[in-house]
């Protein structure tokens, strides 16, 4: 399944300037999606990282990352509507620098479950080259 970025807000609850996926490429619910983030210069976060050499912010190529997961968990028809919560960051290693211009594809595949926590495999690449690669854990919000 492909999503744009409407879809992808029908799942999500992120708007700009924190909405950190334009589209999603594949998706099989519950257990792994793909998705892409243009990155460009006119993003806020470049206003002060860094102003004299532009780097997106390696936790927002990792919350990319979680979103991207997310989506995968949120299309399952027991999670529709439900939110999605940072449990923790394992692992995980910066390999590129990543700046305007770069089309970051992301991917993360759900490799353990239980309950409502999970763990996510997640690897950010730019042309092919690993940016970053981390293991994410999740939890499903009961309250939403």
């Amino acid at each position: 399944m492909e999503l744009n970025s409407n879809q992808i807000q029908e799942i999500l609850p992120h708007r700009y300037p924190f909405l950190l996926v334009d589209r999603i490429t594949e998706c099989i619910p519950g257990q792994s999606a793909a998705g892409i983030k243009c990155v460009t210069a006119n993003e806020m976060h470049f206003l002060g990282h860094f102003p004299q050499k532009h780097v997106m912010p390696g936790v927002l190529i990792l919350e990319a990352l979680a979103q991207t997961g997310a989506v995968a968990i949120l299309t399952e028809e027991e999670n529709k509507g439900k939110i999605v919560l940072f449990g923790g960051v394992k692992s995980a290693r910066f390999k590129r620098q990543v700046v305007p211009g770069d089309v970051l594809e992301l991917k993360c595949e759900i490799i353990n479950r239980r309950g409502p926590v999970g763990v996510g495999k997640a690897v950010a690449t730019v042309d092919g080259k690993v940016a970053v690669i981390a293991e994410l854990t999740f939890a499903i919000d009961a309250q939403s």
